[in-house]
């Protein structure tokens, strides 16, 4: 089993060149399963997390979100990357103390986003909770990856030169990694690479693309957010509903 430091050197190295895949595991058994495949890293995913609770994305807490990401490090020794929402708090301070109790957990990384219900936060709001990530993994040590997350294209605001501002404001504020989910054609993705500084992380799911079509446009890492969970579930409830209207299961 490699320990933590190892995993984060690791994960660092995966930033540095070529393009990588980042599945998101919502259990142990789903990190296990994605680990014999082969993958290098996990990463978690907000919505499946809290579907295995019975509950909406993004209704859980704090609490639950670090004892989830700590079961996601305990199953497997690749890196996981956290999905930390907008952090749990409002305050730059909030986040800060935040950010120290997740990189607790032995993440190799964690995102910051934006959204503040179904809208945004002010650019210079943001700016400084990103810096105050910044911050506390700076504080604490540990070679922990930062990735700064712009809504604006899952919010139905698909403002592309407002999207770059941002997330330059987030890679100043010591973003290492970029981050617009919600982008779904090619030729955005490129330009998107192109005008920023930093890695940049796309989401597959939705976007009809391939892997390797987001890798010679530049894309660093690729991620598919919800999409393994909800196929799960998705499969799950057909499955459920045979057998409660048919009285048998597949063959």
């Amino acid at each position: 089993m490699r320990s933590i430091a190892e995993r984060r050197a690791a994960f660092r190295a995966l930033h540095q060149s070529g393009c990588f895949v980042l599945p998101n595991p919502w259990d142990g058994g789903s990190a296990i399963r994605l680990a014999k495949l082969g993958f290098q890293a996990l990463a978690s995913t907000s919505a499946g997390a809290a579907w295995a609770l019975g509950k909406a994305d993004g209704q859980m807490s704090l609490e639950e979100v670090l004892e989830h990401l700590s079961l996601l490090v305990a199953r497997t020794d690749l890196p996981v990357n956290a999905d930390f929402e907008a952090g749990f708090a409002d305050s730059p301070d909030g986040v800060a103390g935040n950010v120290a109790r997740c990189i607790e957990t032995g993440v190799a990384g964690l995102s910051i986003e934006d959204r503040l219900g179904q809208g945004l936060y002010r650019l210079d709001q943001v700016v400084q909770r990103v810096r105050a990530a910044r911050e506390a993994i700076d504080r604490s040590g540990e070679d922990v990856v930062l990735v700064g997350r712009c809504e604006a294209f899952w919010l139905g605001q698909p403002d592309f030169d407002q999207v770059v501002e941002r997330l330059t404001g987030y890679s100043r504020a010591g973003a290492d990694c970029l981050y617009a989910p919600g982008i779904k054609d090619l030729q955005t993705i490129a330009r998107l690479v192109r005008a920023l500084d930093k890695p940049v992380n796309a989401n597959l799911s939705g976007t009809g693309l391939s892997v390797a079509a987001l890798a010679a446009v530049g894309v660093r890492r690729v991620s598919v957010g919800g999409a393994l969970a909800r196929a799960t579930w998705t499969a799950f409830e057909g499955i459920a509903e045979r057998l409660w209207t048919e009285g048998r299961l597949p063959a």
